[in-house]
């Protein structure tokens, strides 16, 4: 037994030991991969294969509608060249008009280019549509002097058409933000206790209140997209604050601006600022509903007093015809 030890033990037998576990080592580590191929570079393969089909099919697609639909449109070339040749831009004011179309959902320059050749054809058309119908078509016997006035009135109202239409919808616009904004305020606030971040919280309850509010909706999904590239997020809020000329927004706007600037919680001041707004809302309810009983009383004078008059004095006159 111990010669047998001794002889295992030699120099020569652990040198054949040795040189077979190096020679089995390193089959193995030669064959490894071959036979168990690591899991994540095929996940990765495949991956990187239905990427390139997605991208493949979105250019498809991509190129099937560039021809119907552009993301940002260009203004019609003649449009164009009569904005520029009558230097609209100085007469009507840039900055102004472009902040009154963004406030109305007009983004772009083919909607300010528009904007500008309407308010300048607008008053010439109304007055000579109204030169046409006085001198022409009606029989108004009137000095030259009158019909010059009402044709001038004409093309002051044509200029202020434009905007006019303008403000109505922005009005529109605030109107359906300012009913939608308190549950957005709401539903930031459970994005924001959840521990979502505040883009990734605006962007989630962006496509959440399109079903309540359309133009909020875009107005966040703006808000998130500057907030990923501008280099102050401070300006962000501040163009939200610009595009929707809302008191509760620029509210909120600046508080969200102080929690970036000095680090205070986020889910109080949503929690404040939803219940004011709330309030603001509820207030504006009852003043419309405080302000109704004075607008009903023509109608029911016109309209409800006859007919009471009628039922209650119709009888006794028939009565008294009858007699006589």
């Amino acid at each position: 037994m111990i010669d047998l030890i001794a002889s295992a033990l030699n120099t020569q037998s652990l040198t054949v030991i040795f040189a077979a576990i190096a020679a089995m080592a390193t089959v193995l580590t030669i064959t490894m991969p071959m036979v168990f191929a690591n899991p994540l570079d095929k996940r990765m393969k495949a991956v990187a294969i239905e990427r390139e089909k997605i991208r493949a099919r979105e250019r498809e697609r991509m190129a099937k509608e560039k021809e119907r639909v552009s993301l940002r449109q260009s203004p019609k070339q003649y449009i164009q060249r009569i904005v520029d040749g009558f230097n609209l831009n100085k007469w009507f004011g840039q900055e102004e008009a472009r902040l009154k179309l963004v406030q109305a959902g007009y983004r772009g320059q083919a909607p300010y280019v528009t904007f500008l050749f309407f308010r300048m054809v607008t008053p010439i058309a109304a007055f000579v549509l109204t030169a046409f119908y006085l001198f022409v078509v009606l029989e108004f016997d009137q000095p030259a002097t009158v019909k010059l006035g009402l044709c001038i009135a004409a093309a002051y109202l044509g200029m202020h058409l434009p905007l006019m239409l303008l403000k109505n919808k922005i009005q529109k616009r605030q109107i359906s933000i300012k009913r939608a904004f308190p549950d957005t305020l709401d539903l930031l606030l459970i994005c924001v206790e959840s521990g979502m971040s505040i883009e990734a919280a605006l962007k989630k309850v962006g496509e959440e209140i399109g079903s309540q509010s359309v133009p909020l909706a875009e107005e966040l999904t703006l808000t998130t997209a500057e907030l990923s590239y501008l280099p102050d997020r401070r300006q962000a809020y501040d163009n939200l604050a610009k595009r929707t000329d809302l008191e509760g927004v620029k509210s909120v706007c600046m508080a969200l601006t102080q929690a970036e600037k000095y680090g205070t919680p986020l889910a109080n001041m949503l929690r404040v600022m939803a219940q004011e707004n709330r309030d603001m809302r509820m207030s504006e309810a009852e003043k419309k509903a405080a302000g109704l009983p004075p607008k009903l009383t023509v109608p029911m004078i016109l309209f409800f007093l006859p007919v009471l008059f009628v039922v209650i004095l119709g009888p006794a006159i028939i009565k008294v015809m009858a007699v006589n």
